[in-house]
């Protein structure tokens, strides 16, 4: 999901309020600095998308807490103008939701506090994910981020050389993300969901 290498499909720059009107009921989009994108959600970008969601929703039935797992959820942050993301696996804390002044009457979340976790599988716009939503998601207090590069698109700053698939564990520290990477057999170690048994390759093999 990314801004530099992706034509947007129209030049001419879109409210939040414009973008929901077009393309607020269509997952496939989603709105940065009022371009418009198309996410690119193929067959096997699902699977890895629909397996991270299988064993969290399990870690939450399990512990049961309050929490949910959305798959595209439109979130506006509440610090970017004409900018709406859709995360590819977002878990929210249902007891937060109060305080969406959206909610009642449409699904779109505002408030960083009303996420937990969120998971992106990385497409040919591989940017974003690693740039500008690691930066944007840090800043609203999102604890945990996952990147699940199942492909090895990623440049060689973020996955290294040779590219090869990886997963990369962003957790917030200070304010900011401390990324381990993660490959193979390497087991994921994850603060919400502690009793995740899972290895790096269970994860970016689902869409093989």
């Amino acid at each position: 999901m990314t801004v530099a290498l992706d034509r947007p499909l129209q030049q001419k720059a879109l409210t939040f309020d414009e973008f929901v009107a077009q393309y607020g009921g269509d997952k496939r989009y989603e709105l940065i600095d009022g371009e418009v994108f198309d996410l690119e959600p193929t067959g096997p970008h699902e699977e890895v998308a629909g397996f991270i969601t299988q064993k969290i929703c399990f870690q939450i039935e399990l512990v049961q807490i309050p929490w949910t797992v959305f798959q595209r959820p439109l979130f506006r942050p509440p610090h970017i103008d004409m900018t709406a993301f859709r995360p590819d696996v977002a878990v929210i804390d249902r007891t937060e939701l109060v305080h969406e002044p959206l909610w009642p009457e449409e699904s779109i979340l505002t408030r960083g506090s009303s996420i937990r976790f969120v998971a992106e599988v990385v497409s040919s716009n591989w940017q974003n994910d690693y740039s500008r939503k690691m930066e944007d998601y840090a800043t609203l207090g999102i604890p945990e981020y996952w990147i699940a590069d199942h492909r090895g698109l990623g440049g060689v700053k973020y996955i290294g050389q040779p590219k090869q698939p990886t997963l990369s564990i962003c957790l917030l520290d200070d304010g900011e993300y401390k990324v381990q990477i993660l490959r193979g057999e390497e087991a994921i170690v994850s603060p919400t969901f502690p009793g995740l048994n899972l290895t790096a390759e269970q994860v970016l093999r689902a869409g093989n």
